[in-house]
């Protein structure tokens, strides 16, 4: 019976769905700050310089670091300092928070490959 909840809970915790809208896909241009290549899924934050001029801080989630080597990822990817342009779907809630569906850097190259909404 808890092998069976703990399996439910896990599922729960990984599916796209839960977290994140198909229905809301944003591009957003800003500066990484801090890429992380760790399980379960990995980090990348970066901000954003509002209409407003204020900087606005966000964060996409991704895939687990074996996921990302198949598409063409490393930890050096991106950097620090680095100006990007991120494709992904809003959170649910509304927050500062997407799943990653593409990067570009500065000159419009692809960095890695891209990603779908289905968990891979």
């Amino acid at each position: 019976m808890v092998a069976a909840l703990a399996g439910g809970l896990a599922s729960a915790h990984h599916s796209f769905a839960v977290f994140f809208d198909d229905k809301q896909e944003v591009t957003l241009r800003g500066t990484v700050t801090m890429f992380r290549f760790t399980n379960p899924h990995g980090t990348l934050a970066f901000d954003v310089r509002g209409a407003d001029g204020e900087v606005q801080h966000w964060r996409a989630e991704t895939n687990a670091p074996s996921v990302l080597q198949r598409r063409g990822w490393t930890r050096g990817s991106v950097r620090p300092g680095q100006v990007i342009t991120i494709k992904g779907w809003r959170a649910r809630d509304g927050s500062r928070y997407i799943r990653m569906g593409e990067v570009r850097d500065a000159e419009g190259n692809l960095v890695g490959g891209r990603f779908g909404t289905a968990d891979d």
